[in-house]
């Protein structure tokens, strides 16, 4: 572990996360850092790493590096938890925060619990495929995600460790891709995800805006669509042709200096 680096571990929806302000402490070394403090046997264990950096445009600039060390466009989730921050340290309510995909906004919904709402990128849904058998929707949100709606099946059946990695590292998606399988089951549809360079998650934020636009635009779904994760329920609001906004929760669970 790398001693006295300031952290918050944070989660939205279950996905967890060690949010460092590089403000405040630079790191020498994100990706070696990202790799140690997120080991769930020798770190505090986590998802990813999200990097608050200063912006020249915008109120501050987030990066996200997932477990393996690779670096995330966006993440959704990661973006509740960077926007309850700024709101806790920097009283920052509504914001815009700088990342790979764009610039994004947040805007603090509730505070007890905190319930963040975040604009996110417009959904640019592609040409359906088949991959490792399965009839695949992929959906371009700053990164790259894949959804695959199973028709009357049950999400549960599915082999996450198996198949996650079979389709994330198809040779059609070159850098990867983060992957998806919802089903409706009763009155609710049932989100779960394999994330890139992450594994098997809570959920995932920018995932949920891609099952959701998968879903209005097939006319499976109408706006706004709550997905039912393993981490908790995402709400999503999206009209073709416009950004959607995400909103879920933010949880801060401890701060501390690593020692």
């Amino acid at each position: 572990m790398i001693a006295g680096v300031p952290v918050v571990k944070t989660n939205g929806t279950g996905n967890e996360f060690v949010l460092v302000d590089e403000r405040l402490a630079p790191l020498a070394d994100p990706v070696a850092f990202a790799r140690r403090v997120c080991d769930r046997t020798h770190g505090i264990g986590a998802d990813g790493v999200l990097l608050v950096e200063p912006s020249e445009r915008f109120d501050a600039r987030m990066r996200i590096l997932n477990a393996d060390g690779s670096e995330a466009e966006m993440c959704g989730n990661g973006m509740r938890c960077v926007a309850r921050y700024l709101d806790e340290r920097d009283g920052r309510e509504v914001a815009t925060v700088e990342t790979l995909a764009g610039p994004i906004g947040t805007r603090i919904l509730s505070r007890a619990p905190y319930r963040v709402a975040v604009e996110m990128g417009e959904p640019r849904i592609g040409d359906p495929h088949l991959v490792a058998g399965f009839r695949a929707v992929p959906v371009d949100l700053g990164n790259p995600h894949v959804v695959i709606h199973l028709h009357d099946d049950d999400v549960d059946a599915i082999d996450l460790a198996v198949t996650g990695p079979r389709i994330e590292r198809d040779a059609r998606y070159p850098h990867g891709t983060n992957v998806h399988f919802v089903a409706r089951q009763g009155e609710r549809w049932r989100v779960r995800h394999w994330e890139r360079g992450a594994g098997a998650t809570q959920a995932c934020g920018t995932g949920a805006v891609a099952v959701a636009a998968v879903l209005i635009a097939a006319g499976d779904a109408t706006s706004p669509v709550s997905l039912h994760v393993p981490g908790g329920v995402l709400d999503v609001i999206w009209k073709p042709g416009e950004r959607a906004t995400l909103v879920g929760d933010a949880v801060r669970e401890f701060e501390r200096v690593l020692s």
